[in-house]
């Protein structure tokens, strides 16, 4: 077995401790992980500059797990020195989101949406990792658990200049809507809680933005595509078991504090699945039971 191999399977192994388990690993690493691999590095290859990598799709659906993945076979395989992190560790702390709350919408007080994230310190930090003449960066670390970010001695400290950058997050690449579509609720939040829609108008403005320069900056985004709003419930309450395993008994949300806090990304996710499925690099499909389906290559 060749060390790339051993290094994906003990990482999966690992991974099922806390998770469902996952069926044919080594077919799963040939008919999608390799592949995606191989592209990353020729891209690399013909131009060393664009080394950002993106990866997006609903809540659950399994992008950290993914990213992981890719990192250990970029540089196992294909010795490139790779970091990834999330948009979520670059979530605006409790107070920062408090005073949002009270400025713009309560519903700012809940992390997820654009707005919700110091998105000029991810454009820092994303340039200052390009940067020719590299220095050691700290990147921020978000404990979900807490809803709050780590004080700076717990970041993940860089101290070497990557070659690939892989940065991940549920709502990386999304596009931002009109006002008509903005003025139609989807849901019982947005009609109940946001009725002047002052609170999608900001976030839809924040996305066309702010968050569009960072985006930009994205060489090759992958997209994990569910097959439909509806398992993004059932995906992100597997996703708060991982949690609470890895939390030690902190508090976690239960199933109807699950099922409010999706309508909060219900929005931009079904708009993500319309729009990212041709505009994506590369597109992972997702079938019901949570398994990688299909694997299309856009030019």
């Amino acid at each position: 077995m060749k060390k790339f191999e051993k290094k994906y399977l003990d990482f999966l192994r690992k991974q099922e401790i806390t998770g469902e388990p996952f069926y044919d690993k080594l077919g799963q690493l040939n008919k999608f992980y390799l592949p995606i691999c191989d592209v990353i590095f020729k891209k690399f290859k013909k131009n060393r500059k664009k080394n950002i990598i993106g990866i997006s799709g609903g809540q659950g659906s399994g992008k950290s797990t993914i990213s992981l993945i890719l990192k250990i076979l970029l540089k196992e395989k294909y010795g490139l020195n790779t970091i990834n992190f999330s948009i979520d560790d670059y979530y605006k702390t409790i107070n920062s989101r408090n005073k949002l709350s009270k400025k713009i919408s309560p519903l700012f007080l809940t992390r997820g949406v654009p707005g919700t994230h110091d998105i000029e310190m991810l454009f820092k930090d994303l340039k200052r990792l390009k940067k020719k003449n590299f220095s050691k960066i700290s990147l921020p670390k978000f404990d979900k658990s807490l809803d709050n970010r780590l004080p700076k001695k717990k970041w993940t400290k860089i101290n070497q200049k990557p070659d690939l950058i892989i940065f991940e997050g549920w709502c990386v690449g999304a596009k931002s809507q009109s006002d008509k579509e903005l003025k139609q609720p989807i849901n019982k939040l947005e009609r109940e809680e946001d009725s002047n829609f002052k609170w999608r108008k900001t976030v839809n403005e924040k996305l066309k933005k702010n968050y569009q320069k960072v985006f930009k900056m994205i060489n090759l985004l992958i997209f994990l595509k569910v097959p439909s709003f509806k398992y993004v419930l059932k995906w992100r309450m597997l996703q708060e078991q991982k949690l609470k395993f890895k939390s030690k008994g902190k508090k976690v949300m239960n199933k109807n504090e699950i099922k409010k806090f999706i309508m909060f990304y219900e929005r931009i996710t079904k708009s993500m699945i319309k729009k990212l499925t041709k505009s994506a690099n590369i597109v992972i499909k997702l079938d019901p039971k949570h398994k990688l389906n299909s694997l299309k290559i856009n030019k």
